[in-house]
């Protein structure tokens, strides 16, 4: 195995759209039901979902760069259709978790909104560009993220990505771009129990 150099600068950046879209549909598909205690912190329907007992800030992807048990900041970019106030109470759920939320309103019918993927993506850029992180751990499955992994691997980061596995939403192009990849499949559900 080889040595690989302690990178103990991390940050998060968690699509929560198409997490929770996934995440949302293989508990359909397992015929899972959701810790009803845990539910009101941890999950909104079609908005977001997260870890119970987990901060966002917390590592919770083994990696071999031995990353800080911390992130700088974490970040999930999410959407949801309501009204302002709809709006802040999802902001303060997030940041209670321990997140640097980025909300924003979708159109009643639409799954997702543009402006999650284009303000994730340029957060990981300016952050990278501006030598904030080490590594970027990215939670998301979308193939359109190809070009950002190989944007932040040129400005001399790594990228961890953190998803369910490919039959369950990840894009093949997108893992084999990473540096790393840590199926979360197993870990959600367990955590969820």
């Amino acid at each position: 195995m080889p040595n690989y150099p302690t990178m103990k600068r991390w940050m998060a950046f968690i699509d929560g759209e198409h997490f929770t879209i996934r995440a949302q549909d293989l508990i359909k598909e397992r015929s899972f039901i959701l810790n009803p205690a845990e539910k009101p912190r941890f999950w909104r329907e079609n908005t977001f979902i997260w870890l119970p007992g987990h901060h966002g800030t917390q590592r919770i992807v083994s990696s071999r760069h031995q990353l800080e048990y911390s992130a700088n900041r974490a970040y999930y970019y999410t959407s949801l259709v309501g009204d302002d106030q709809a709006m802040q109470q999802v902001q303060s759920q997030l940041w209670d978790l321990g997140f640097t939320p980025r909300v924003f309103k979708r159109i009643k019918g639409r799954e997702k909104s543009k402006g999650v993927d284009v303000t994730l993506s340029k957060d990981m850029l300016a952050h990278a560009f501006q030598d904030h992180y080490d590594v970027a751990v990215l939670f998301a499955g979308d193939g359109d993220y190809v070009p950002l992994v190989e944007e932040v691997k040129h400005a001399g980061k790594r990228v961890v990505l953190a998803f369910f596995s490919e039959n369950e939403g990840l894009s093949p192009a997108l893992k084999i771009s990473a540096d790393e990849y840590f199926n979360i499949t197993e870990m959600f559900f367990a955590q969820w129990k």
